[in-house]
């Protein structure tokens, strides 16, 4: 017999559906994000849902947002309405965005482009899920309240898949980095990665699921790398989504990997959730955000929202375990990065490292970008020969 769900139930977390639009006839989307469709199809359909997912981040994307955008907004906030465009157009009529803590201005994004929307004679139901620590519960009752799912099972199938394919992706990304400027056959590791990117999407098991990052690792064991080959080691920080994705980053990994640079980000999306939705008691180990806020304290005494006690953080903790050098990358008007972009040169003195700050929005210019990472890469080159000279000459290491 099946459970029924009463009025005052549907309408207890719907401050933003006034559409009345019905379980059967909804059509869900979500701005695009790096590789964030896999996952959240898995769940979303595990939960009966329909989705729509926009077309990954392109010119024509970018085109759009900045048409419908007002002068100064960040570019996450222009492609995030595109993507809701391109969406809406295919036939999405609930719009997600997820809200995390912190007084980065993309929190306040959502109801400027739930505005714009309408103005441009759209209807649809606008969800925010706010993703605060400790608040599985309301991340539960939100997901019910857009599918109208009751069934535990299908909850748990649907996590399991999500959180599991999360982790895949993070931990094919990681070999990706590791082994794409150490390999002999040159775009080994690519083509690896593009192949489990598909058997990530494709599997619909939970133990399948479990399974995925234990069988990546053991194929990506296969490559055959020059294991006297000098490395350098580059932490990628910044703002969230312009680190997660390529199109809008210029596809930066790739462009460090092939310039034998091993990139190391530092954040990720399994982290990330397990950061806002897992209870810290439940933490067997510190998480990267405590450890960033650790190492930051000499240079911020509080978190300022958006990922810049991250960024100051990583730089340090960077430092002080041999990482050649850090590449920060921003949006162009990005409140909370361009604070951490005047304390990284403090601590990029102090700490001697070398920093190379990269700031992004639709005026960036592919050669002038590449130009100033190749001469930030030869800068780390140079440091790093005094250090490396005497075990060049044993013979231990190729450069």
């Amino acid at each position: 017999m099946k459970a029924k769900i009463s009025e005052e139930q549907l309408n207890k977390y719907s401050r933003n559906m006034d559409n009345n639009i019905s379980a059967k006839d909804r059509v869900i989307a979500w701005p695009r994000m790096g590789r964030i469709d896999i996952p959240l199809k898995a769940l979303l359909l595990s939960l009966g849902a329909k989705i729509v997912i926009p077309p990954t981040n392109s010119n024509e994307a970018l085109e759009i947002g900045v048409k419908n955008s007002i002068e100064g907004i960040c570019l996450p906030y222009k492609l995030n309405l595109a993507n809701y465009i391109m969406a809406l157009e295919k036939g999405a009529n609930t719009l997600m965005m997820f809200q995390a803590p912190g007084s980065c201005r993309l929190g306040n994004y959502t109801k400027m482009a739930q505005k714009t929307l309408k103005k441009m004679g759209y209807e649809f139901d606008m969800v925010i899920f706010d993703m605060y620590q400790s608040k599985m519960k309301q991340t539960l009752q939100a997901f019910w309240h857009v599918t109208h799912c009751i069934n535990p099972f299908r909850y748990y199938k649907g996590f399991s898949l999500g959180f599991n394919k999360f982790f895949a992706i993070d931990e094919a990304q990681k070999l990706l980095f590791y082994y794409r400027p150490r390999e002999i056959r040159k775009g080994e590791a690519e083509k690896l990665y593009n192949k489990w990117l598909k058997i990530i999407d494709e599997t619909n098991s939970v133990w399948g699921a479990k399974q995925l990052v234990k069988k990546i690792r053991k194929d990506f064991k296969n490559i055959e790398i020059d294991k006297k080959k000098y490395v350098p080691k580059v932490f990628l920080l910044g703002e969230f989504f312009v680190l997660l994705d390529p199109y809008v980053n210029q596809d930066i990994e790739k462009t460090l990997g092939e310039m034998g640079i091993e990139v190391q980000r530092q954040i990720w999306f399994g982290d990330w959730l397990e950061g806002v939705l897992k209870p810290s008691f439940l933490n067997k180990k510190e998480s990267h955000r405590a450890r960033c806020v650790r190492y930051a304290e000499k240079y911020m005494k509080r978190a300022i929202g958006g990922e810049c006690i991250e960024t100051i953080g990583d730089t340090v903790y960077a430092a002080k375990h041999n990482v050649d050098g850090v590449i920060h990358i921003m949006p162009f008007s990005c409140m909370p990065e361009i604070v951490s972009q005047n304390i990284l040169s403090k601590v990029s003195k102090e700490e001697d490292i070398p920093v190379l700050t990269l700031v992004l929005d639709e005026q960036t210019g592919k050669a002038g970008y590449i130009t100033r990472i190749e001469a930030f890469i030869d800068l780390i080159k140079r440091k790093q020969m005094k250090k490396l000279k005497n075990i060049k000459e044993e013979g231990l290491v190729n450069v």
